[in-house]
């Protein structure tokens, strides 16, 4: 249970009274820390995100792979659902299970968007869910998802395989029905790379979202999904509840990558397709947290950038959106809860010792090498001091650093605070774009 936080008369008094900070490299002293964090939260939660400040820290991927191994010893989660592609993290699903691949090779390019199947971490993640999956005495298995849009490595996907998806799922019911919805969709993909074209970044005129295929598409796209709804009794019956299930989704999903692909066709600017983008991510973590709930299972740990998990209304220079954790906070109410991560410096990424009178710097000077701090979004802590609180510099070399701010405190239930981080292994190094002050 939540309790009424104390009011502090300033923010070191907050950190000198609520902080706690231990030892990054101790299993105990981390596994001790999670679980008063966990209690703080209340059982009410179930789904827990977890934000890193930016892509490319090291340290913050080791420490969500073991936050999520104690959340599943000790606290009742069941999945971890992370920022890559949803459809592609099926291949990665089916290796935790013990199915598929022999070995982590086979997954790491097709099972993750973005490259980031080649992140060490990542590998370590997948095998100790298929090592502990293994073990006869666990009965509730580990399941891995994506919650992001169907992604390839530098852009956005076909829907070639989300729609190929829902149709199998058609055929295997209703094989004439099948054939005849695949006839009339299958020639309107056309070919994958029109769709993948990664020049339409620069140049939407080069994007087919409004050629008059893909306006046919999103048609027969509408058609299909009211299919499966109207037929939702006949469907379940000769499937399962869960396989039903997953074939609207997948439909769902379909729909949500023309839209994307015509508004960028439509030259949308970038808070649009970023809406789009975290609407349906949204779309996705709810589909998980059903399909957990429907096999008795437990809660899911949901790892994303900051950006996305966070509760308010995403503002940066060149755009602003509802990110995932907003539609969340929307969705499940006080059943979800956010972590926000933060970093003092990281020099392989371009940011320095933080600037004096920050949260960063305040933090960096705790005993420890890592802290979690209750935010109690806000409540309790002097409204002056935050108004006119520091806000640390930036970086050049890895833009997608965000720092702490005051709206940080009500975004977010906790912060996991790492004095320092390196770079992370698996990616090719950052380009050398600033002297890595910041």
């Amino acid at each position: 249970m939540t309790s009424t936080p104390t009011t502090h008369a300033s923010l070191d008094d907050w950190i000198r009274l609520d902080a706690i900070s231990f030892d990054a490299d101790s299993q105990e002293a981390l596994n001790t820390a999670v679980d008063q964090v966990v209690a703080s939260l209340g059982d009410e939660v179930q789904l827990l995100g977890f934000g890193e400040a930016f892509h490319g820290g090291e340290d913050v991927l080791i420490l969500r792979n073991r936050l999520f191994q104690r959340l599943v010893e000790a606290h009742g989660f069941s999945a971890i659902a992370v920022e890559s592609s949803f459809p592609r993290a099926r291949l990665v699903d089916e290796f935790v299970a013990g199915r598929g691949p022999a070995s982590y090779k086979g997954v790491r390019d097709d099972g993750f968007s973005n490259r980031f199947g080649h992140l060490e971490t990542n590998r370590e993640l997948a095998e100790w869910m298929r090592a502990y999956n293994a073990d006869r005495a666990h009965d509730i298995k580990l399941r891995f998802y994506g919650v992001d849009m169907p992604l390839v490595e530098l852009g956005y996907a076909s829907p070639r395989q989300v729609l190929h998806f829902a149709l199998d799922y058609l055929t295997a019911i209703d094989r004439a029905r099948g054939k005849e919805r695949r006839q009339r969709i299958d020639p309107l993909l056309g070919e994958d790379a029109a769709w993948e074209n990664t020049a339409v970044f620069t140049d939407p005129s080069q994007s087919i979202g409004l050629s008059h295929q893909a306006t046919a598409l999103r048609i027969e796209t509408e058609n299909l999904l009211t299919e499966l709804r109207i037929r939702r009794p006949e469907l379940i019956a000769g499937s399962d509840a869960e396989r039903y299930a997953g074939a609207l989704h997948y439909v769902t999903m379909a729909r949500a990558l023309l839209n994307y692909h015509a508004e960028t066709a439509a030259r949308a600017d970038a808070s649009t397709l970023l809406g789009i983008r975290d609407a349906a991510m949204a779309d996705n973590v709810a589909y998980i947290a059903a399909r957990e709930r429907g096999r008795g299972a437990g809660k899911v740990l949901v790892f994303a950038h900051n950006s996305h998990l966070q509760r308010s209304k995403a503002v940066w220079p060149w755009y602003a959106f509802w990110p995932l954790g907003s539609h969340l906070n929307a969705i499940f109410g006080s059943r979800y809860a956010v972590i926000g991560s933060a970093v003092g410096s990281s020099q392989a990424n371009g940011i320095g010792q933080p600037d004096d009178g920050t949260l960063e710097a305040r933090l960096s000077a705790l005993p420890g090498s890592a802290t979690f701090i209750p935010t109690h979004k806000g409540a309790g802590l002097p409204a002056a001091e935050l108004a006119a609180l520091r806000v640390r510099s930036g970086s050049q070399k890895n833009q997608g650093y965000g720092a702490l701010t005051a709206q940080s405190l009500t975004d977010f239930d906790w912060l996991a605070f790492l004095d320092s981080t390196g770079y992370v292994r698996g990616w090719p190094p950052l380009p050398d774009a600033d002297d890595g002050a910041g």
